[in-house]
């Protein structure tokens, strides 16, 4: 199109644009794409395909393990095949596109609105300080004149990682407006991101764009495809899905008028306060625990419950001082809930399948509080079955997640541990290593005596296991 418009003039140009118009169904007035096969796209490559199921293995760079089946959408370049870029049949303007995607280790590709500006995709798991090159980035453009180091502008790097492991799902929201253009195809207004939210959290608010990022397919125009980029690394998306953009969309991002009240990790790094879990109950004696390396958790000081964790900012305290105050603080990151209602830890049963305790009541349950270390993080103990309990909740290095250690001061028999609780499914990966509630996030154990019990709970399941006077296992999200 663009050697025809430079041979023919604007008025061929018009024409053809609007051939192209009529040939493919805008987007934004379909409710998404069906992956039952490729036909939604223009001439797939031979490393696109459908499949039923994705996983990762952790230690493997750029690879994903599929299975037959339909509903997710994947791309595997490999050394001897070359990936290729995905385009959709349809094109679009303004519109809302909401899709999961799961990335390999290592792996890189991207969104490209209109085939033109990029929404970057990568492994950033763990990573600080991210810039525009790196995962929910806006690419910059480029400038090959400009001097060295310089060629790249414009970029805009995501407020926060919120960024997820490998091989676990992530949902991006991208609220996009198109480039006006009068009659004579003179733009008139840039284009623009009115928001993306990755993974529950606003990474992008009302960003202006300029012109093409790095790597367009083409030049600024009112309607063209959806692009995704496919020669860079292993990548799957599922549950595409888009809609209109809503007309009041920019006056949508203003907010109210409350100046937020954001905890500074550096000066406070614990706070006690309560905490509402999403879709569940209020925790009343949460203490929500911070770390340098963006990995923040909450732990409910009357069960002994680890309930929820999060990468990114640490804690807006808003709701506990503004107006009257109602006393809960909320995680700013990206939300891994645990449970939505927290109960003990640990139990006491005559066999794996029996209840688990709705409380503590005849455990002899009584926090001991916790002990800080130098970087005033905590420890916490308890006393519990007649005997002293030790939880002591640590940053993996690199930022990936936290290790646990429960430790009984003296053995108790029959006392399990409940590490995952009323999640859809839970997969065994491979030993020690298993992957829960529709890939949201993995356990990993180390050294481990018993073999984890996955068992049925009221339609849901649980992993529980028992504790032989200590355990120790990761939580990677």
């Amino acid at each position: 199109m663009k050697l025809n418009y430079l041979k023919f003039g604007t008025t061929a140009f018009v024409w053809l644009l609007g051939t192209a118009l009529a040939s493919g169904q805008q987007l934004a007035d379909q409710s998404g794409v069906d992956l039952k096969d490729l036909s939604a796209f223009k001439n797939p490559g031979q490393t696109w395909s459908v499949a039923g199921g994705v996983t990762t293995n952790l230690n493997e760079v750029n690879v994903l393990n599929v299975t037959k089946g339909t509903g997710v959408l994947v791309n595997q370049p490999t050394k001897k095949v070359a990936g290729s870029d995905l385009l959709t049949l349809g094109e679009h303007g303004d519109i809302v596109l909401d899709l999961d995607y799961m990335m390999a280790k290592g792996a890189n590709s991207g969104i490209y609105l209109q085939g033109i500006y990029e929404i970057q995709l990568e492994d950033s798991w763990g990573m600080l300080n991210s810039t525009a090159s790196n995962n929910g980035g806006i690419y910059a453009r480029w400038d090959d004149t400009k001097p060295e180091g310089k060629q790249g502008y414009e970029g805009h790097a995501p407020r926060q990682n919120a960024s997820k492991a490998p091989g676990l799902w992530q949902h991006i929201r991208i609220a996009f407006q198109a480039a006006k253009f009068d009659g004579s195809l003179k733009k008139t207004q840039n284009a623009r991101i009115i928001s993306i939210e990755l993974n529950g959290v606003m990474i992008h608010d009302n960003i202006e764009l300029f012109g093409s990022t790095r790597g367009a397919n083409g030049f600024e125009k009112p309607m063209a495809a959806l692009r995704l980029q496919g020669d860079h690394g292993a990548i799957a998306f599922k549950n595409i899905k888009f809609s209109k953009l809503p007309a009041d969309a920019v006056s949508r991002q203003r907010g109210n008028d409350t100046d937020p009240i954001y905890i500074d990790v550096a000066t406070t790094p614990n706070v006690r306060s309560f905490v509402d879990i999403p879709g569940g109950t209020k925790v009343v004696h949460a203490i929500s625990v911070s770390s340098p390396s963006q990995v923040h958790y909450s732990y409910d000081l009357d069960n002994g419950y680890l309930f929820q964790a999060w990468h990114g900012d640490f804690v807006d305290a808003t709701p506990m001082w503004d107006g009257r105050g109602n006393g809960t603080s909320r995680p700013r990151g990206s939300l891994m809930t645990f449970t939505k209602k927290p109960v003990p830890t640990l139990a006491k049963l005559t066999d794996a399948n029996a209840a688990w305790l709705p409380d503590t009541t005849g455990t002899g349950f009584r926090t001991k509080g916790y002990m800080v270390d130098d970087n005033n993080r905590p420890t916490f103990t308890y006393n519990m079955y007649g005997t002293k309990v030790t939880d002591a909740i640590k940053v993996l290095d690199g930022g990936q997640g936290l290790n646990r250690e429960i430790s009984l001061a003296t053995p108790v028999d029959n006392v399990y541990a409940l590490l995952a609780t009323g999640v859809s499914d839970i997969q065994e990966l491979s030993k020690g290593v298993y992957l829960i509630d529709g890939q949201s996030f993995y356990l990993k154990f180390d050294d481990l005596k018993d073999k984890p019990v996955i068992r049925d709970a009221n339609g849901k399941k649980d992993l529980i296991v028992l504790v032989r006077g200590k355990l120790n296992y990761s939580i990677l999200f």
